[in-house]
């Protein structure tokens, strides 16, 4: 299992972005990144600006390592299309981040979290992979004996966040169905995310 070994607010700090687009700011008190040279202003290049927007995102998705991120990008590039939304698609598409986008959990670690703990079923059969890929169509729920868990309640009644139309939530039944895969410009980032950027810095 996938460790985070940096605090999300230190993780933050250092991209220059409240990356989880949380209601308490951990850029409100410093706005600037870590370290005693972290007040100072920097000249970005272009290598700099593709490795900040590939730290962006695969610290958006919270528990993935650099070897899952770049077989994500991998896998993307095998496939038709643009390459860039392909990688979205497939990130979009893992288990624990559908978790997450149905508002079951707080934090992307505590939608993964429900997953590893076999909380969560896809179409009636229980699934503990974070990075298993759902399909158009699957229906993603809690199992019956977990629906009444504090940390299940807690999400569903405190929800941060709307639920993506490529969603379509039963709120009561604690499950939905993944309607499609989106794109980037229907995925709700809270910060401007530059898959593109991702692509050039793999692809160098």
């Amino acid at each position: 299992m996938t460790k985070r070994v940096q605090a999300k607010t230190k993780i933050c700090r250092r991209l220059g972005v409240n990356l989880w687009g949380r209601a308490k700011d951990p850029l409100a008190k410093k706005n600037y990144r870590p370290g005693m040279h972290g007040q100072k202003r920097r000249k970005i290049s272009d290598y700099g600006n593709q490795l900040l927007a590939k730290q962006k995102l695969k610290s958006y998705y919270a528990n993935m390592t650099e070897k899952q991120f770049r077989k994500s990008y991998e896998t993307a590039t095998k496939r038709k299309g643009d390459t860039a939304e392909n990688l979205i698609g497939l990130l979009e598409r893992r288990l624990d981040v559908v978790v997450y986008r149905m508002n079951l959990g707080h934090t992307m670690q505590q939608a993964r979290q429900m997953v590893n703990h076999g909380h969560v079923q896809v179409n009636d059969g229980r699934v503990t992979i974070p990075s298993y890929l759902v399909r158009e169509g699957d229906v993603i729920g809690v199992v019956d004996r977990s629906k009444d868990k504090l940390m299940v309640q807690d999400a569903v009644q405190n929800r941060e966040r709307d639920v993506p139309e490529y969603i379509d939530m039963d709120e009561k039944a604690l499950k939905a169905t993944f309607v499609r895969t989106p794109k980037t410009g229907d995925v709700p980032y809270p910060v401007q995310m530059e898959p593109n950027l991702v692509i050039e810095y793999y692809s160098r």
